[in-house]
Order: structure tokens, then C-alpha cells, then sequence
């Protein structure tokens, strides 16, 4: 019999160059992610922290920790979701993110989940 998947949490992200924040001369590119964070398991799970790890395209990795995200610690019951957008800024125009999220489920287990890398990358402009 397949182990039933009691602490499942899924990561969607969708990206978005802000070329008004950016200025390449100034080798500033800034980015907006949007994240949404899906219990597809069966107990509800808290998230508790984050870990990112953001590399450009010259191989520099910024390392990020922190308590929730954009302020919250949000708990999502088995089928809810929680979406929130952040931001961040390279000195190169595509860099790469990825990570994971420490979880803790109503039973007190803990666990990590995932967050797959995902591409920051300025469009390409054709003039």
C-alpha cells in the first residue's frame, strides 16, 4: 500500500522584469516573483522561515534566511493556499532563485519544502 502523503506542499512561481526599478547602466535588474503556496497534503502545516539562495549569471549567490514571508507565518489548512509577491534585485539581467520553506504540521512534525529554481531574466528587446 502507497504511504498517503500527509505533509505535501506545493510551489508555483510566476516572474516579471520590472524594467522601471531597473537600470542596466548601473548593472541594477530587478525582478517581482509571485509564489503561491499550496497544501496539498492532509494536515494543516504553518510556514515558519525561508531559505533562498540567488545566483546571477556571473555564479555570485546571495543567501537569504528570515522568519515567514512578506511578514506572515501563514497556516494552511489541507486544499488552502497562500500567494504573496516580493521582489529582488541582480547585478546581472537573468540569475537564477531557489530554496526551501521550513514548515511545522498541526502534529508538530517539521519539514522542508522545496521551492524549485526558477529564472529571473530581462526580455530580450528587439529594436
Amino acid at each position: 500500500m502507497a504511504e498517503s502523503r500527509i505533509y505535501e506542499i506545493r510551489v508555483d512561481v510566476a516572474t516579471q522584469y520590472l524594467a522601471e526599478q531597473s537600470d542596466a547602466a548601473a548593472n541594477r535588474y530587478v525582478f517581482a516573483y509571485t509564489i503561491t503556496i499550496s497544501n496539498v497534503g492532509t494536515i494543516a502545516a504553518q510556514l515558519i522561515s525561508r531559505h533562498w539562495l540567488i545566483t546571477d549569471a556571473e555564479g555570485d549567490v546571495q543567501e537569504v534566511r528570515g522568519l515567514g514571508v512578506v511578514g506572515h507565518q501563514p497556516l494552511l489548512q489541507p486544499g488552502e493556499h497562500f500567494e504573496y509577491t516580493s521582489g529582488c534585485a541582480l547585478n546581472t539581467p537573468v540569475g537564477t532563485m531557489s530554496g526551501s520553506y521550513q514548515m511545522t504540521a498541526e502534529d508538530g512534525t517539521q519539514f522542508d519544502t522545496p521551492i524549485p529554481e526558477f529564472v529571473l531574466s530581462m526580455p530580450r528587446v528587439l529594436h
